[in-house]
């Protein structure tokens, strides 16, 4: 009697994972000789999965093993998902914006760093997958430095975690990245959190006290509306709206914590923050709406900007 195929499922990835190379690829035969030799059904998918594995592996030891991998950065801000193997990275990063990824529910779907663009609050923020990271990356296991010199130029981290997933699992991610000396503001999401029960959420919070968790499932939007906003929040950037003729622009500048109506005016053009006077503000850095400011005023998020000439 042949082994159920979902448990067969779950022991193949329980024993593939942490292997890169010739050692995962003779794993992946091993496994392949323990399937029943059906030609459709199940075990027929287990055996195509399998398969595609060997090439899978081949590739990602050839193309992963460099010491750098370059991401254009592009939006306001760049933010990595970083995680262990299988997650929901690809399925939430696709969620959140119009890139078509590969995903399977089997580890190392993605073999590179994958970057797309999504829109929180008007402003453009590049979010970059980051493929799972696996115990010794620090030390270049399965191309970790590379990836992890991703992880040094993004501006913030998004760890990425089943809700339901044992804890430990992040905990060796987070361990190599602390060990590559990475610091970065940061949150935990609990992926697939429609799956999870509170007491699967108290145990990740539990285990990571200094880390904000946020619930979060691809068939949920208000759960990615919370993610959004939280990942906003990762940014430490504010918008600002300029007003012109009565009308508020809809795309907001994004600018940094501390900007001045004068650094608005910059960005307009170097020339108006060279010779503007003064501005009119609405928001709430203002004492009232439309008040008249001058070129030190400080903005703050959502205020809109006039600038008079």
């Amino acid at each position: 009697m042949p082994m159920p195929h979902r448990t067969f499922a779950q022991v193949a990835k329980r024993r593939l994972t942490g292997k890169e190379g010739r050692e995962r690829i003779r794993e992946v035969q091993a496994l392949l000789g323990e399937l029943p030799d059906y030609r459709n059904g199940p075990y027929a998918d287990l055996r195509k999965w399998l398969t595609a594995e060997i090439e899978d592996t081949r590739v990602r030891a050839s193309a992963v093993h460099r010491d750098s991998i370059a991401v254009r950065r592009e939006g306001a801000a760049q933010i990595a998902l970083v995680g262990p193997p299988n997650v929901g990275k690809s399925s939430l990063l696709q969620a959140l914006s119009e890139i078509q990824i590969k995903t399977g529910d089997y580890p190392f779907t993605t073999l590179r760093p994958v970057p797309a663009l999504t829109r929180i609050g008007g402003v453009l923020i590049q979010l970059v997958e980051i493929p799972g990271l696996i115990e010794g990356a620090s030390e270049d296991r399965a191309g970790g430095r590379a990836l992890l010199g991703v992880l040094r130029s993004a501006d913030a981290i998004v760890f990425c975690s089943r809700g339901d997933a044992d804890p430990a699992e992040l905990e060796i991610v987070v361990a190599e990245i602390v060990a590559a000396g990475i610091e970065k503001p940061a949150l935990l999401a609990a992926t697939r959190s429609d799956e999870a029960g509170p007491e699967a959420l108290q145990r990740l919070s539990a285990a990571f006290p200094d880390l904000d968790v946020v619930p979060v499932s691809i068939i949920d939007e208000a759960s990615l509306d919370a993610f959004r906003a939280a990942v906003w929040r990762l940014t430490g950037l504010l918008r600002v709206r300029l007003r012109k003729g009565g009308a508020v622009d809809d795309e907001p500048l994004a600018l940094h914590p501390g900007a001045t109506v004068t650094d608005v005016a910059d960005w307009v053009h170097h020339d108006l923050g060279a010779s503007f006077t003064a501005a009119r503000v609405w928001g709430t850095s203002a004492r009232f709406d439309g008040q008249r400011v001058g070129r030190e005023h400080v903005v703050a998020d959502n205020d809109v900007v006039e600038i008079v000439s």
